[in-house]
């Protein structure tokens, strides 16, 4: 009995369909939960924010901040792009950004390249939980996800312009999206791409001229980065500058630290420039540039790592030898990114005491993102895997 309970299982989780179809139940069901519960908190600042700009009003200032116990770090043009949702029925809108956001993080899976074909059911299993959670939270951050790889699925397919675009639609709405923009190097006709991001840049950061409302729209975008500067937390984030043991060094000299790093990778990447053309590097390039958008920011969460996992999970399981050392860093990743966040897998009460008192979590990804660095940029051993043209 034992046997077939677990060979079921087995089999419904080794299906892709199965998986997907209880994915969207969870969705639905915690959407419903959120909804008629009324605590949909980002949802109700997305919705609270646009409402505000078609007003004529500013949501970039204390009074919003206080009055929603957050501050509101998207630009303008979020509030733009997210009309078409914000004029839908008050009980409507959460379900079509909940599911529409699943959806799309779906099809960038399953629309990876084909040398990923093997990998693409278990690269999503392995994110399902993370994906889960960051819905259950109304964040923006898994658009930010599927947008970067929906950018690089397009650039591998040969189509710039349409990758940019929509590089350029993060960017122009948080500014997590901007850094892809580096992977250009990685890929023919680099200054007609780079024309591209600043064509299509002007043109998005346009887009709230369309409110009559405001005398002068970019008054908004002065607004929105002096809050970003003065944004600040008496709370320790997520990320490597508050872990302790090393929090008293990184975190009074973060930009320093910011700016090194930034620096030594970017040495790094232009000296293996022979590597570019190889699939292999494009990812891992991808995982440490958004690994360390979110390990060296001042203000990552939990749910931000589904920006960078997506890509260390396709660095892992594109590596033609993954040693034991590799399966550790893996399943400690599971532990502690797709279970203990997990409040119906763990207590929150236990899930805070491993983190706040070990910073497992964050020392984990740190070593997954090394060694996706070594992978990168150490001895060349690996198969030349090219998919452009």
């Amino acid at each position: 009995m034992m046997r077939k309970i677990g060979s079921g299982v087995k089999w419904f989780f080794s299906n892709p369909t199965c998986v997907f179809c209880l994915g969207m139940v969870i969705v639905l069901l915690a959407t419903s939960l959120e909804v008629f519960r009324g605590r949909n908190t980002n949802y109700f600042d997305y919705q609270d924010s646009t409402r505000m700009f078609w007003e004529g009003l500013s949501p970039y200032n204390m009074e919003y901040a206080q009055a929603h116990s957050i501050y509101f770090l998207y630009s303008p043009v979020f509030s733009v792009i997210f009309a078409p949702i914000f004029f839908l029925p008050w009980w409507l809108g959460p379900y079509v950004w909940n599911v529409g956001n699943y959806c799309l993080f779906t099809l960038a899976i399953k629309s990876l390249p084909q040398q990923l074909d093997r990998y693409k059911h278990w690269i999503f299993l392995f994110l399902l939980s993370v994906v889960l959670q960051t819905i259950f939270c109304y964040q923006h951050n898994i658009i930010v996800a599927y947008i970067y790889i929906f950018s690089f699925i397009l650039l591998e397919r040969n189509k710039p312009f349409w990758a940019v675009l929509l590089i350029m639609v993060s960017a122009t709405t948080k500014v997590y999206g901007a850094a892809e923009l580096a992977i250009l190097f990685c890929y023919p006709k680099v200054w007609r791409n780079l024309g591209y991001a600043a064509l299509c840049g002007a043109v998005l950061l346009l887009l709230p001229a369309l409110n009559t409302a405001f005398d002068n729209v970019f008054v908004l975008y002065q607004e929105m980065f002096d809050m970003i500067a003065s944004h600040h937390s008496d709370s320790d984030f997520i990320g490597i500058l508050f872990a302790r043991g090393l929090k008293p060094f990184l975190l009074p000299n973060y930009r320093i630290v910011q700016m090194v790093v930034f620096a030594l990778l970017g040495i790094a990447f232009f000296a293996r420039y022979k590597r570019w053309k190889e699939l292999n590097f494009r990812i891992q390039a991808l995982a440490v540039l958004t690994g360390f958008m979110i390990l060296f920011s001042d203000c990552p969460e939990t749910h931000t790592y589904i920006i960078a996992l997506p890509f260390y999970a396709m660095a892992f399981w594109l590596q033609p030898r993954r040693t034991w050392l590799d399966w550790t860093l893996f399943w400690s990743l599971v532990v502690n990114f797709c279970i203990l966040p997990t409040d119906i897998l763990c207590p929150a009460w236990l899930h805070d005491y491993i983190h706040q008192t070990f910073w497992i979590d964050v020392y984990t990804y740190f070593f997954c993102w090394l060694r996706i660095i070594w992978w990168a940029v150490g001895p060349d051993r690996r198969p030349k895997v090219e998919s452009y043209e």
